[in-house]
């Protein structure tokens, strides 16, 4: 299979962990972390049109869905749930954690294809804006210092990349 269409597979599967993850802290952060609910939910719908535009890549190219697809969710939703149920600053660590992965690898994921693939370059384009606000905006709910974000973002980071590194496999 073609870079793009593997990167456009693991992509989709990646978003579908997002939107578990934002599911789960909402669950919790309805009694944890209130005043997140509504960031949270925007963050979800963003993850909701990410995962559409990669699915209707996959579609127009003839490709499934990647194997590590429901891996993504389950492990996702877990993630939210445990860590929206440490609070406002696990929830924003854990969305600064991800988020860093995620930017970095949509930003090598661009240099790779340009020239090559430039439809899945367009797909990619669309979601690294939003994919960015979500790190800085929960960048200001948490310091780097912080307790969980020491904590939480070296595991979450190590999680996220181990979760790509698969799905690129599969």
């Amino acid at each position: 299979m073609d870079l793009g269409s593997r990167i456009m597979k693991v992509n989709h599967a990646g978003e579908f962990g997002a939107i578990s993850i934002y599911t789960g802290q909402i669950w919790m952060a309805r009694l944890r972390a209130r005043d997140l609910v509504p960031e949270l939910t925007e963050f979800r719908s963003h993850e909701r049109r990410h995962r559409a535009i990669f699915a209707a890549e996959l579609e127009r190219r003839g490709r499934p869905r990647c194997k590590s697809y429901a891996l993504c969710g389950a492990g996702g939703f877990l993630l939210g749930l445990i860590t929206g149920l440490l609070g406002h600053s696990a929830i924003a660590a854990t969305t600064v954690a991800v988020e860093s992965v995620v930017l970095r690898h949509l930003e090598q994921q661009l240099e790779q294809l340009r020239g090559v693939d430039e439809a899945a370059v367009s797909a990619i384009f669309v979601i690294v804006t939003e994919e960015r606000e979500h790190h800085d905006r929960s960048a200001a709910h948490v310091s780097s210092e912080s307790f969980w974000c020491r904590t939480l973002r070296p595991v979450v980071a190590l999680a996220t990349e181990s979760v790509i590194w698969l799905g690129m496999r599969l």
